[in-house]
């Protein structure tokens, strides 16, 4: 089976790490050239782009690191993890409601700073925060800058649970916002669940669970059912730029092409056959090749 070229996106289950679900797919799909954006933890659901062959050079290429959670926080419960798959540290009466949650929200959007969690992969004189947690042990940890665009309140599904839709910047923690919003309103609070509805240029309606994903490569449809995404999907945020077959013999062979008539800056680069190339920037009007994504004729 040729290895497929493409971008997945996966709709992670509850209980699977994000590595799991690239064990998983590597057999499906026979091969082992796999990778993944935005890590999710066990708990949480949803939006998990794979790269897949030629596309796992565009993983850490991306322009839109951007995320949207819908998140439900349960107030009266504090844990070891900052979610519910943790040891209960604190357990209060909820006395408040959902018009003091509404109330403190506001505070908790633009440029923030954030404390990294004692469970997570940050790493610490080169050492991931979680295997210190996991031996009981807390690691002075500095404060980082976040960006939370919007807050929006979903409703109560029980009794102290509320959900909120997050759109944030990469690297803001749930978990920690959760607890945060616990520590304004004056009570303990918890992660009770998330779900990842858009990760960079990936939304929840384009993904796929694992046993459609499966399924679907069994029977030899994957790549013919319009689920596999192409590289330069990633790349929406670019221009694209048009080369004639001159110039992209000059791309393919790592050639400036000089006084090129188009704006300085970088591009998706498609050749005159409309196939996509790769990546290539015009500085000072020479075009020169970033990054391929094809085959060399």
């Amino acid at each position: 089976m040729q290895t497929p070229n493409g971008i997945l996106p996966v709709d992670k289950p509850a209980g699977w790490t994000s590595f799991d679900v690239l064990a998983k797919l590597r057999g499906a799909l026979g091969t082992r050239k796999l990778g993944h954006s935005g890590t999710l933890d066990p708990m949480a659901t949803g939006v998990l782009a794979v790269f897949i062959g030629k596309a796992t050079a565009a993983a850490d290429r991306q322009l839109n690191h951007d995320k949207t959670y819908e998140a439900t926080i349960r107030l009266g419960l504090r844990t070891d993890t900052g979610d519910i798959t943790g040891t209960a540290l604190e357990t209060a009466p909820v006395t408040v409601g959902e018009s003091d949650l509404k109330a403190v929200l506001p505070q908790f959007t633009g440029e923030l700073m954030q404390l990294p969690p004692m469970y997570s992969a940050v790493k610490i004189n080169g050492q991931p925060l979680y295997k210190a947690a996991r031996k009981g042990q807390t690691v002075e940890r500095t404060p980082r800058p976040i960006t939370v665009y919007s807050i929006e309140y979903l409703g109560s599904p029980a009794p102290g649970d509320y959900i909120l839709r997050v759109s944030c910047s990469k690297g803001t923690y749930i978990r920690v916002l959760a607890e945060d919003i616990g520590t304004a309103l004056g009570v303990p609070a918890t992660l009770a669940a998330l779900r990842r509805t858009q990760a960079g240029e990936f939304g929840i309606e384009q993904c796929h669970t694992l046993p459609e994903i499966l399924a679907a490569a069994e029977s030899g449809a994957l790549e013919s059912n319009g689920w596999m995404l192409p590289i330069e999907t990633v790349f929406a945020p670019l221009p694209q730029l048009h080369v004639d077959n001159a110039v992209k013999k000059h791309l393919l062979n790592g050639c400036p092409t000089s006084h090129y008539p188009a704006e300085d800056g970088r591009y998706r680069v498609y050749g005159p056959d409309g196939a996509f190339l790769g990546l290539a920037a015009i500085t000072g009007g020479v075009l020169n090749v970033e990054k391929l994504f094809c085959e060399r004729d």
